[in-house]
């Protein structure tokens, strides 16, 4: 598994974490790596999972109205914790990381969603970030 997929997983893991138990960015990526202790995770996969983490959290506010937005007949608080931790993640990545290809996040996104959640919430999840890549002109 490439070392940026590998650290989305991991990300997707602690938001869902944060989303379920509201423990903050540090006591969740904290107790995460400690519970992954066992495992030689490296370095620059622990950092981009955290660099998502807090872009998500930082930004969740915004993030979250852009979904809203774009997620027709769905209440965030309605959504599947896994999807809507996905389109966060995701969201972050379109609206705040440049350095990063829209295709790249958006299939990554799909990837997760189908992996995590199932076969209709990749494509309600492609649907979602589409629309936002599209806002977003890029």
């Amino acid at each position: 598994m490439r070392k940026r997929t590998q650290s989305r997983e991991y990300a997707l893991q602690i938001l869902y974490q944060i989303d379920i138990t509201s423990d903050s960015v540090q006591d969740a990526l904290s107790n995460f790596w400690m519970g992954h202790s066992d495992e030689e995770i490296e370095k620059d996969i622990k950092d981009f999972s955290g660099e998502l983490v807090k872009g998500v959290i930082d930004n969740i506010a915004d993030i979250d109205a852009k979904i809203s937005q774009y997620a027709t007949n769905w209440q965030l608080s309605r959504m599947a914790v896994v999807d809507r931790n996905v389109l966060r993640m995701s969201c972050f990545e379109l609206v705040f990381r440049d350095d990063i290809p829209p295709k790249v996040s958006i299939n990554e996104a799909v990837d997760l969603a189908k992996k995590y959640s199932g076969i209709e919430a990749g494509k309600f999840v492609n649907a979602i970030l589409d629309k936002i890549k599209l806002e977003k002109g890029r």
